[in-house]
């Protein structure tokens, strides 16, 4: 550990402990400031110098992803109550995008899981396992019975692959301008809709 006055005067017993609290002011200043932030920002609100972060996350991007992982429950709670009651699957679909965008820009650290670093966008990182996993967690938290609109267990992933894809789309580039929640829901129901809807006649 640092022997130097930092970490709020108590210093972390063991490396676990020291993670976590990294984790948590990431977290927290990601939270209050809903703005990127840096290994030197973290240090700072620790009160501990650069290289004592470093020893436990070698990176920004390393951070920010831990960060998002302890992060997701509370998205998921929140995307749950958010689509509560819907079981319509484009109305859900359209929903649950459209507040995943809305909190990514509130929580930058929570697109890592969906669709780039930290640093900078990585195309192929929205088919990643990590990516697949956290898309069908979120679509297992609708009130859709898929099952009953055409879906199974081979098209499903499909449907999260399409799902991240369209979020992705709309991380790099969201329009100039970009829409607003109402026009989003429009557009999302008009042409993605269709192909929702779709599969309950591809058998």
């Amino acid at each position: 550990m640092a022997r130097r006055r930092g970490w709020g005067g108590s210093p972390p017993e063991n490396d676990e402990e020291a993670s976590r609290r990294i984790v948590a002011a990431a977290v927290e200043l990601i939270g209050r400031t809903g703005a990127e932030i840096s290994i030197a920002d973290v240090a700072e609100s620790l009160g501990v110098i650069r290289q004592t972060v470093y020893r436990y996350f070698p990176s920004a991007d390393a951070l920010m992803r831990a960060s998002a992982i302890a992060s997701v429950d509370g998205f998921l709670d929140r995307l749950t109550a958010q689509v509560r009651g819907l079981t319509d699957p484009v109305e859900a679909m359209t929903e649950g995008i459209v507040f995943t965008l809305t909190e990514v820009r509130r929580t930058p650290h929570l697109g890592i899981l969906l669709a780039a670093n930290y640093s900078n966008a990585d195309p192929a990182g929205i088919t990643s396992a990590e990516a697949q996993a956290f898309g069908m967690t979120m679509i297992e938290r609708f009130d859709v019975d898929w099952r009953s609109y055409g879906y199974d267990d081979e098209s499903l992933p499909e449907l999260v692959e399409y799902l991240l894809r369209t979020m992705q789309s709309f991380f790099i580039s969201p329009g100039n301008p970009p829409r607003d929640e109402a026009a989003l829901r429009r557009y999302l129901r008009r042409w993605m809709g269709s192909a929702i809807i779709a599969q309950a006649t591809v058998h």
